[in-house]
């Protein structure tokens, strides 16, 4: 007997016959339907045996294992155009990337008793009463848990543009006759969109869920790598909690105080102090929440997708990879924003408003820190430079959203606040927020000094002009 006749003509005495190969792997991978899948195969001029190709399958549990990763990202089609649990899930793993115990007895009691010492200070500072909400020490983690929500619904507008974007390039090359499947590499052609369970999806909704999930995995990644960074729930200026509250992160307060010449006792302080000033801010000026998220969102709705350079990001992207596809989704590249009159005036009116928020909160909690930190006056300058920088959470919402929340003119608005204080004191400075249009202008932080005189001419106008009216109603009636 020769050689040939004990094998067939493409297997050796070393590696079996690659069609057997091919049914070894569909039994273990869809159990009693081995011998259906392959007289399919063949029914579609399909070689079983040249699936096996010259490197042979992938072992079934590494098969299984890609399978499993790809169907947890699609198999939830979700009601949004950002995949929340593949959100929480990533952002859990990046806030213990390097671990996250949970919080000692030690450190929350200082946290608690560090915020409520803030409230006595701010107390003798400001005409705004404390938040009156939960007081919070938490994780990582935690952190994650308790923002995660107003994340996703930040992102939500660009989020849904970014997934039709990708629907509109996904169909253009459909129309060009490119292949636009998802498949498994070293998965039978049709094997992987049938173990998914996707195979009665059109190519488009199959896209979309992906879009979802890689949004998904932004937000995730965002939120966790800000869980590392933040003090508090108000380091980016907006309102991440969805009542009253504070918080503070004791693991990143310590991480922020070492190395510093300010003892982590003070440096608590402080922070506790600029936490508990958002929160009053927030709880008693009841327009500022929907003002600030409402222009954020605004924003957001304005912006536009390149598609060029989105398609240039995607073009090699395997699509069965979330995460390559998050890499090409990431970054301010893809953002194009219409260069309109209303889409500029809304960034003009949120950044005026940020530096407004930041600049108050800047003011009153150096006024309540100086009389009894040794070091409020370098920590307050360290402070407003991490936030005219741009720190991480500033980079990584610009990479979400296409938008920077620096209050870049946040100095201009606490000297603003400081002339108003010594005009008026706490009373007139906090009465700049009695009512959204007498909320200062561009104007007003170009001449700080100037913005008392301003708004008493035009308190000045507005009578004269009620008078007029009032007399012309006489007038009329008579």
């Amino acid at each position: 007997m020769t050689p040939d006749d004990a094998a067939p003509d493409d297997a050796t005495p070393d590696q079996p016959d690659p069609e057997q190969q091919v049914r070894d792997l569909l039994n273990q991978l869809f159990p009693g339907r081995a011998e259906e899948m392959l007289d399919q195969m063949r029914a579609q001029g399909l070689d079983p045996a040249a699936l096996a190709g010259q490197g042979g399958l992938p072992d079934a549990h590494q098969l299984e294992a890609a399978l499993a990763q790809v169907q947890r990202l699609l198999s939830t089609p979700g009601t949004g155009p950002v995949n929340t649990d593949v959100a929480h899930q990533l952002a859990r793993q990046v806030a213990a990337a390097d671990g996250d115990p949970s919080l000692t007895g030690a450190q929350a009691k200082a946290a608690t008793d560090a915020m409520r010492v803030a409230e006595l200070w701010l107390d003798a500072a400001t005409t705004f009463p404390p938040s009156g909400g939960t007081t919070h020490a938490w994780s990582r983690s935690e952190w994650v848990e308790a923002t995660l929500p107003a994340w996703n619904a930040l992102v939500a507008p660009v989020a849904s543009s970014m997934s039709d974007a990708l629907a509109t390039i996904l169909g253009e090359h459909a129309a060009d006759g490119v292949d636009v499947s998802l498949q498994i590499p070293g998965a039978p052609e049709g094997l992987a969109l049938d173990k998914l369970g996707l195979a009665g999806l059109d190519p488009s909704q199959i896209l979309r869920r992906l879009g979802a999930a890689a949004y998904g995995m932004q937000v995730g990644q965002a939120a966790g790598t800000l869980s590392r960074e933040v003090f508090g729930a108000t380091d980016l200026g907006l309102p991440l909690l969805p009542g009253s509250g504070t918080a503070l992160l004791p693991t990143n307060v310590a991480e922020f105080a070492d190395g510093l010449d300010a003892p982590l006792d003070e440096v608590r302080l402080f922070v506790a102090v600029r936490e508990a000033a958002h929160a009053r801010l927030f709880a008693h000026v009841p327009w500022v929440r929907p003002h600030l998220l409402g222009l954020v969102d605004q924003y957001a709705r304005g912006i536009t997708i390149d598609l060029d350079s989105l398609e240039e990001r995607v073009r090699d992207v395997d699509a069965s990879d979330p995460e390559s596809l998050r890499h090409a989704m990431a970054g301010s590249g893809v953002f194009g924003v219409l260069n309109t009159p209303e889409q500029q005036a809304t960034l003009l009116r949120l950044e005026t408003a940020l530096a407004l928020v930041e600049g108050w909160v800047d003011e009153v909690t150096a006024q309540s820190t100086l009389p009894h930190l040794p070091h409020a006056v370098p920590l307050r300058e360290m402070l407003r430079r991490r936030r005219a920088a741009g720190g991480p959470a500033e980079q990584t919402f610009a990479s979400l959203v296409g938008l920077e929340l620096r209050p870049r003119r946040s100095r201009d608005a606490a000297r603003l606040f400081a002339h108003v204080y010594t005009a008026g004191g706490s009373q007139g400075r906090d009465a700049v927020w009695d009512h959204p249009d007498l909320l200062p202008g561009p104007a007003d932080l170009d001449d700080p000094a100037g913005y008392l005189a301003r708004r008493e001419a035009q308190k000045l106008a507005d009578s004269d002009f009620d008078a007029a009216l009032e007399d012309f109603l006489k007038d009329d009636e008579a």
